[in-house]
């Protein structure tokens, strides 16, 4: 994903509803969040719009319907939106809000490993 992107809070509803089924039209989009969301099929076209302006969703035409395939994934995301917070709120200094975070997470064993991986890498 290109730095420049930034996705709101509503489009991250659109992008999770795109990354749980792969593909998906924006009227299976607009039935998962107008239960969630009460959105409208209008508002999330032009979400998905956004979104494939953006460089996040690629758009497909398929008869007369679109459909949406992610372009970038939520890890990738995930990654981009935690960089961009630790920038804007704590200087590039983390270290005392990961050892927090560590701390109070409920971590699984699997999780656990992949830190002591990451932390290994960090030694060399």
């Amino acid at each position: 994903m290109q730095k420049s992107i930034h996705i709101t809070s509503a489009e991250w509803e659109v992008m999770a509803a795109v990354w749980e089924r792969t593909a998906v039209s924006a009227s299976t989009v607009a039935e998962v969040l107008e239960e969630k969301k009460q959105w409208s099929l209008a508002t999330v076209r032009t979400l998905l719009r956004r979104l494939v302006n953006k460089g996040a969703l690629a758009q497909e035409s398929e008869g007369k319907r679109f459909i949406y395939t992610p372009l970038v994934s939520l890890e990738e995301c995930v990654k981009r939106e935690s960089e961009s917070f630790l920038d804007r709120v704590l200087g590039r200094t983390p270290s005392a809000t990961v050892l927090h975070l560590v701390q109070k997470a409920d971590l699984s064993r699997k999780d656990i490993q992949e830190l002591r991986k990451i932390l290994r890498e960090k030694e060399k």
